[in-house]
């Protein structure tokens, strides 16, 4: 029999779905759609299209069975690793998950069935990376820590990319007395696009050997 986590990495069946996310007392439950990365031991939701369906005909415990959101930057992202999975005694489709950077997220499910299979995929994600992290040397809070600054570093240089292009196009516009040939501004924007593009293959440098590193504490902890 497939133990839970052998589920989750199968790419035949992702663990993804729709879920309401408790938000505030003021916006209440809002719908989100939510992937996890079994790899990289994070949970990630994004806005969610209702325009075209309704919460009733969306079913989350059919996990896997729909597309995740393409180029949309997650609406957030939690790791799972430390992470307490529970569920709530108010009914039986909400959960929790504690995070051990202090988020807490309150999720509910379609149904009794839905809310169990994301707890059992949610809670063996979470023990391989648990263990992972506790046959390393590095603290929890600092594994947590240095993916975060990896994301945030990444996001950064997105922005910086944008400005870039916005740069070119003021340069190739730019009117007398300037001209848009002009070898200080030529310069300008060859350094300024070449910098970025090196800061970005340094960190996809750093994150692929982070991943192996990650893959290489996960098999030895099986």
């Amino acid at each position: 029999m497939e133990s839970n986590l052998e589920k989750v990495l199968n790419p035949n069946r992702s663990l993804c779905g729709q879920l309401y996310k408790y938000t505030n007392v003021v916006k209440g439950w809002q719908y989100r759609w939510f992937t996890v990365d079994a790899q990289a031991g994070t949970l990630s939701y994004y806005l969610c299209d209702t325009t075209t369906q309704s919460h009733e005909d969306t079913n989350p415990h059919n996990v896997g069975t729909a597309p995740t959101p393409k180029n949309q930057t997650p609406r957030g992202q939690v790791h799972l690793a430390c992470a307490v999975v529970c569920p709530s005694v108010e009914d039986s489709r909400t959960f929790t998950i504690g995070c051990a950077s202090g988020d807490t997220l309150k999720l509910r499910a379609s149904d009794a069935r839905a809310r169990q299979e994301w707890i059992d995929g949610l809670r063996a994600i979470t023990e391989s990376h648990t263990l992972a992290i506790a046959n390393d040397s590095l603290p929890a809070r600092e594994h947590l820590a240095a993916s975060d600054a990896m994301g945030a570093a990444r996001q950064q240089l997105q922005a910086t990319e944008v400005c870039n292009a916005t740069l070119a196009r003021t340069i190739e516009a730019v009117s007398t007395p300037l001209s848009h040939t002009d070898p200080d501004l030529l310069m300008l924007k060859a350094l300024s696009a070449a910098n970025t593009q090196c800061l970005i293959q340094c960190l996809n440098l750093l994150q692929r050997h982070t991943e192996i590193q990650a893959d290489t504490r996960t098999e030895a902890s099986f």
